[in-house]
């Protein structure tokens, strides 16, 4: 699947998921634009695609800060033009009890990982019009298909962005753009090993026996932000091992 021609941007890309969609769009032919607040590590992730001999360039900013959208959007058109794909991939997670959820916690979940996908879709989406062609994937969560416990702040979040990608594909449908989400399921990331969960003890009871990798959720970008999907839009691409069946 070529995408060559095409710049792509992807946040949240120092490490993990994001990390491992820049290094697939960009072996896939796309300039890629790597935005993370990681400075050391979202530019190791662009040199390494540079070493592969691709074009990288870094963005690091809050991509849930209107004035840092603006800012990086101008520095990636500047850089590499028009942007064609856009990879929502920027989040956080947390595990609380619901009563134990204050405002201020809530309030940060869903500014980075509801209005954040909202500042970046709005800032690319005049380049994707202007040409005719573009491509959003978000990234949501299983959690939000099957629901989660103490993680209410976080499933909402990951729901809304669900709901965002329908409301988007359906406003933009006649015009070139998809928009998709992918929701991971147990995925085998620095922040799934930060987490309070035993990574290697439950992946035994899940359907595969194992985790997913990074990759596997990059595959299913790659395939999103793609020709061969211009005619899927508005569609949750689970990647989950069978650990939830549509």
């Amino acid at each position: 699947m070529s995408l060559q021609g095409k710049v792509a941007v992807v946040t949240g890309a120092a490490r993990g998921i994001g990390r491992a969609i820049g290094l697939r769009l960009a072996r896939d032919g796309a300039a890629v634009a790597l935005w993370d607040l990681r400075a050391d590590e979202v530019e190791r992730t662009a040199q390494e695609i540079r070493d592969a001999g691709g074009r990288a360039i870094v963005c690091v900013g809050d991509a849930a800060d209107a004035t840092e959208v603006a800012r990086c959007a101008g520095e990636i058109r500047a850089a590499l033009g028009p942007v064609a794909i856009l990879v929502n991939n920027a989040g956080i997670v947390g595990f609380h009890r619901f009563m134990t959820i204050t405002e201020a916690m809530w309030d940060r979940m869903m500014r980075i990982n509801m209005k954040g996908p909202f500042l970046c879709t709005q800032a690319f989406v005049p380049d994707m019009l202007d040409a005719g062609w573009g491509r959003i994937v978000n990234i949501s969560s299983s959690s939000a298909q099957t629901g989660a416990a103490a993680m209410s702040h976080y499933v909402a979040s990951k729901g809304g962005v669900i709901g965002f990608t329908k409301a988007l594909a359906i406003e933009f449908a006649q015009t070139g753009i998809t928009v998709n989400n992918v929701p991971p399921g147990f995925v085998d990331t620095p922040m799934l090993r930060e987490s309070p969960v035993d990574v290697d003890n439950y992946a035994l009871t899940t359907p595969m026996k194992r985790p997913g990798h990074p990759d596997d959720i990059a595959a299913a970008v790659a395939y999103l932000a793609s020709d061969d999907a211009g005619y899927v839009t508005g569609q949750t691409l689970s990647v989950n091992g069978g650990r939830f069946l549509a």
